[in-house]
Parts: C-alpha cells; sequence; structure tokens
C-alpha cells in the first residue's frame, strides 16, 4: 500500500546541477526509492551555488579548479574519489570534455520554475545530464531553453524569463538562508524538516530510513 499525500515526508535537498557529489548523491538515491516505489518522501529541490562569486558568463574549467585546488596535481587529486564514486554508482562523468564551469544561478531558476510545473526532478535530473554526461554549458540561456523544451516546458517562455531578472533575488536569498542555517556544502538533505543527512549516501542508508519511516507509519 502506497502513502496518501497526507502522509507523505518531506524531503528537501540542496544541491548544485555542477556539484558531482550532487549528481552521485541523487543517483543513489534514485535507486533506493525504485527499490522501494512505496516510500514517503515527497522531494523538493533547493538551491545552493557552489561558487555564489562565479562572473555569470562562468569560467574556463581548467583554470578555475587549478585556481581552486592550487595547481593540475591538487585538481586531479581532489577529483579521484568523486570518479571513483560516480563509476561504483555506474554514472558516466565526461571530465574531458567539460570546458568550462558555469555560473547556476540560471540553472536554479530553471529547477524553480520547473518545480511550479511540477517536472522538477526532471528538471535536475535533465541538469546533470547535460553538464557531466554531455558537457553543455547549463550557464547558457539557449542550453537552458533546450533542456526546458526537453522535459515540456515551454522554451520560449523560459528564454523570456531568462533575459529577465526573475526570481533571481529569489534564489540567492534561499541560498543565503540555506547557509545561515548551517548548511555549508552540497548535496545536504533534510528529512521532515528535522534531520540533516549531509553528503552522497549510499543506497543502503536511504533504504534504511525509508523502512524506518515506515515503520513509524504503520
Amino acid at each position: 500500500m502506497g502513502f496518501t499525500m497526507a502522509e507523505a515526508i518531506k524531503l528537501d535537498i540542496m544541491s548544485d546541477p555542477i556539484c558531482p557529489w550532487c549528481y552521485i548523491g541523487k543517483a543513489h538515491l534514485d535507486r533506493a526509492l525504485q527499490d522501494h516505489p512505496n516510500h514517503p518522501f515527497a522531494i523538493e529541490w533547493h538551491p545552493f551555488q557552489l561558487n555564489p562569486e562565479m562572473p555569470r558568463e562562468g569560467m574556463d574549467r581548467r583554470a578555475y579548479l587549478e585556481g581552486k585546488f592550487g595547481g593540475k596535481e591538487g585538481a586531479v587529486r581532489a577529483y579521484a574519489p568523486v570518479v571513483e564514486h560516480a563509476e561504483k554508482a555506474g554514472l558516466n562523468i565526461n571530465f574531458e570534455a567539460m570546458q568550462c564551469t558555469p555560473n547556476t544561478l540560471d540553472a536554479h531558476r530553471l529547477i524553480h520554475w520547473a518545480g511550479i510545473e511540477g517536472r522538477q526532478t526532471a528538471a535536475v535530473s535533465a541538469l546533470f545530464k547535460a553538464y557531466f554526461v554531455e558537457a553543455r554549458d547549463i550557464g547558457d540561456a539557449e542550453v537552458l531553453a533546450d533542456i526546458a523544451d526537453s522535459i515540456e516546458m515551454d522554451a520560449a517562455v523560459v528564454t523570456r524569463l531568462l533575459k529577465s531578472d526573475v526570481d533571481a533575488q529569489d534564489i540567492r536569498d534561499r541560498d543565503a538562508h540555506s547557509r545561515k542555517m548551517g548548511v555549508n556544502s552540497v548535496p545536504t538533505f533534510i528529512i521532515a524538516n528535522a534531520h540533516a543527512v549531509p553528503g552522497a549516501q549510499p543506497p543502503e542508508l536511504w533504504a534504511q530510513v525509508i523502512a524506518d519511516l515506515t515503520k513509524q507509519q504503520s
């Protein structure tokens, strides 16, 4: 027997579409949800920018990473666990093809608008795929409109909204609010507005959480 909406438990996810751990964390969660189709979660995605100071046009990826990790070797070292965990999760990350590290404010706006239309998780999935698999620039308005179209949103409306500042300050404020509440890395999952679970947790952890919640509700 499934859960009614009244029994649904909120799962809030702070995430950034260019964060590889968020991509891996979502794959782990997805696996657990597939294995437990009667899970109680009502999922909502929330904006968190890894690089809020990133110029709106983004930056050359290599220059950005070497600046952040103190040279090429540091960047390679920092990303080794990402590659290993991505492979374990059955994910392909096309690091070689990535040219640019984008500013994700507009991608977060797209996720927000998709949420209004009930397509939020589809938007998150499409953005991860575009960035990590297809190595597309998800800071680019045309790319974002194309992604919107692929999840049955109106690309013309999205293009028009992206040209404006609609919801940009709201996204910044929500990001700042999460930081104020103590979220300092992503992904961060918040269960039932009460329990924060940081990091890309394995499917087994989610299976246990679902089992515990189901027991409480039965």
